[in-house]
């Protein structure tokens, strides 16, 4: 390999970016339009436009990224992680076009990354398993059926993807058929793919993972594992490792099943198999990631080896360069800095980071997506970076983690900093040793905060340089904020301008695209209903109406809506 393309984004296509920096690989970024001047554009030896602004136009468009590859020679693709990197298709693309695949075999995501099929070969190499469905169901229907068969509460999940997009929990049968809906959606939009299937959920787990390195021979060796419980909508924002609380047969049973179910698919490169443990102290297995995971740093940092070098290793040929699972040394925690508001249900916060102060320090490590300036894009995922630090145990490693809080900084979005922080403060995560689940955030934290304020965007000062494309290149152009001054005076009204102000203005929540509408145009409402659905960085968003009378769509489906937009009316 000589030039990797990174088919990716944000905080992982700049971590990709730094490791074949390190191993003496030429870097090729691509970006869709709104991300001609990101971060990880900037890291990179070279940059192709996709020429698109979605993410179905862009980092989910196998087409373009093989154009980007043979337009600048680049001979490897690296997937990173969400996007393609799970996605059999692709790899079968990248390699019947000559290029190396930074990841599994086709054979292997096929196997694994179907959720369905990887639990059969979990059942054949005898790892523990809740009941679930034989295959992704028809409809929602079927998960209606299974509900009224197994019982609840079910989980429904999209059967091509993770990260806790198109996922679901229904604790009566009256929510199924939504869940099902609604899971079915989120999977389409993130992972190019709408299949879903369903199994027993059990209440009040712990997510416990063990990070895998295959050779694509049948050797297998177990990194390590993490604790990743603390979760909102299905989705990890906290993870330590090595994981708290596990008996040494939990953790060698756990680390023998992760072994023999990539062993039994010749699995080549990193991957994670996940776990739920019950209160009761049973592992039940959950799926395999066939990708690197968000919080691979906590495993690196407690076991020195690093994971992306790694993969490019594996991808050369040579294998793993660790024979047997290191010990761990010390405890590390990270933490997932989305652009979010906690106070406000986890709603999305896109905008400019006005400013940011970084932490730093003994065991202290920031992996970023964004730089002051930088924007965080309505169109893509809220991880705007990940904060982790180390120390010798757990108790030292939440002490560095309350400094480095206090140290960070960010103006312009929220953060879900201060939910970190007020974990801190909580005895189930900080002095019970993890006595948490994966709903705790939601069920026992998410109440008690407060809405973050909206901060206003410090204005540019002095030469502002604007990245403009030509033939598919990036160039950068300074110019003098006078000017820019000069334009903006120029443009013409916006269109929140143009809307009259009234009463009964039912506003976006969140900047995004209006997927769908709840109700009919002209129907009566009760306050309280839910009347809109927003689609705001992968992730659904409800919207509600805070009166009664009769509702006046103002917005169509499809449009794309900005922070307080009114999308309807209600009136007497």
């Amino acid at each position: 390999m000589q030039k990797v393309l990174i088919a990716n984004r944000g905080e992982i296509a700049v971590r990709i970016a730094r490791a074949c920096a390190e191993a003496g690989y030429r870097s090729v970024a691509v970006y869709a339009d709104e991300d001609v001047d990101a971060m990880h554009v900037r890291h990179a030896d070279e940059a192709v436009a996709l020429g698109g602004s979605t993410a179905a136009e862009t980092y989910l468009d196998a087409d373009s990224l093989l154009a980007a590859a043979r337009a600048t020679g680049a001979d490897a693709v690296h997937p990173g992680y969400g996007f393609l990197s799970e996605s059999a298709a692709f790899a079968r693309a990248v390699e019947g076009a000559g290029l190396t695949w930074i990841g599994p075999t086709p054979e292997s995501i096929d196997a694994l990354g179907d959720k369905v099929t990887a639990r059969s070969i979990a059942r054949r190499v005898g790892a523990p398993l809740v009941p679930g469905s034989d295959g992704p169901l028809a409809d929602a229907g079927e998960a209606v059926a299974f509900a009224r068969e197994h019982g609840l509460p079910i989980v429904i999940k999209a059967a091509f993807g993770g990260g806790g997009r198109g996922l679901r929990v229904a604790r009566s049968i009256d929510e199924v058929a939504d869940a099902f809906e609604t899971a079915a959606r989120e999977a389409a939009a993130a992972f190019g793919r709408a299949e879903c299937f369903v199994e027993r959920y059990l209440e009040r787990p712990r997510h416990i993972e063990a990070q895998v390195l295959g050779d694509g021979r049948g050797g297998v060796v177990v990194v390590g594992d993490r604790d990743c419980s603390l979760q909102r909508r299905g989705q990890k924002l906290v993870e330590e490792a090595p994981a708290p609380r596990l008996e040494r047969a939990q953790r060698e049973r756990i680390h023998e099943a992760a072994r023999a179910i990539c062993a039994a698919v010749d699995y080549r490169g990193a991957g994670t198999v996940e776990f739920l443990l019950g209160a009761d102290g049973t592992a039940s297995f959950l799926e395999v990631n066939t990708r690197l995971q968000v919080e691979h740093p906590v495993t690196e940092a407690v076991t020195g080896v690093d994971l992306v070098r790694e993969q490019l290793r594996i991808a050369e040929g040579l294998g793993p360069s660790i024979a047997a699972t290191p010990e761990p040394l010390g405890h590390a925690i990270e933490l997932r800095i989305n652009a979010e508001d906690p106070g406000r249900g986890f709603l999305p916060s896109p905008g400019r980071i006005a400013s940011l102060r970084v932490p730093g320090g003994p065991g202290v490590h920031w992996d970023a997506g964004v730089e002051a300036g930088d924007a965080v894009e309505a169109a893509f995922d809220s991880l705007v970076a990940k904060l982790v630090v180390h120390a010798q145990d757990r108790d030292a490693a939440l002490v560095r983690l309350r400094r480095a809080l206090g140290e960070l900084e960010v103006r312009g979005v929220a953060t879900i900093a201060p939910l970190a922080e007020a974990l801190l403060d909580e005895p189930a995560f900080s002095t019970e040793g993890l006595a948490v689940s994966t709903q705790w955030i939601e069920d026992e934290l998410m109440p008690r905060l407060e809405p973050q304020l909206r901060a206003a965007i410090a204005p540019p000062g002095g030469l502002t340089r604007v990245p403009i494309e030509v033939d598919g290149r990036r160039v950068v152009l300074g110019l003098p904020d006078a000017l820019l001054a000069v334009a903006a005076r120029a443009e013409p009204a916006s269109s929140r301008a143009e809307q009259p102000e009234a009463d009964g203005a039912v506003r976006a929540p969140v900047p995004g695209t209006l997927a769908r509408w709840l109700v009919a145009d002209g129907e009566r409402v009760e306050a309280g209903r839910e009347v809109a659905v927003l689609d705001a960085m992968k992730l659904e968003t409800r919207v509600a109406a805070d009166r009664a009378g009769a509702l006046e769509r103002l917005v169509a489906e499809g449009a794309v809506v900005a922070l307080d937009d009114p999308i309807a009316r209600i009136s007497e």
